[in-house]
């Protein structure tokens, strides 16, 4: 398997981990969003960059922000240009266990850190239901 790079895409921040399938998680530095194009062509000079064969994309599942969520998903990952699998995990909750997980660092700054801490998180949850499901809870 190649690399797995996750994706938490937020509004000034995009938080970004990767896996190699191993099972370990790595967050990587978050990117500031200054605007769809920037954000986009950073993105994919990441993917690019890890090698990446997959992405996976945190949306509030079941939420009614969902299908709203999905779209601009694809249409920001069509700016990407990402060829390879696309799949979607439940990101709720994962910024408030990422906030948790940073209780007791150096004062909360806004440099990343939670925003990256969520797609490692989101990772794990993939990486942890397609382990035990025998096939990706995804949706292409």
């Amino acid at each position: 398997m190649g690399a797995v790079i996750a994706i938490d895409l937020g509004l000034k921040r995009i938080g970004l981990a990767l896996s190699y399938g191993n099972g370990l998680v790595t967050p990587l530095p978050a990117i500031e969003r200054k605007n769809r194009n920037q954000a986009a062509n950073d993105v994919k000079k990441v993917l690019n960059e890890y090698e990446a064969t997959a992405v996976v994309i945190g949306i509030p599942m079941g939420s009614t922000t969902e299908d709203e969520m999905r779209r601009r998903v694809a249409h920001f990952m069509n700016l990407v240009e990402f060829n390879g699998e696309i799949a979607y995990q439940d990101e709720s909750h994962s910024s408030q266990e990422a906030e948790a997980l940073m209780r007791g660092e150096i004062r909360y700054k806004r440099d990343g850190r939670i925003d990256s801490l969520s797609a490692k998180i989101i990772l794990e949850r993939y990486l942890k239901n397609t382990s035990t499901c025998g096939k990706a809870a995804t949706d292409y």
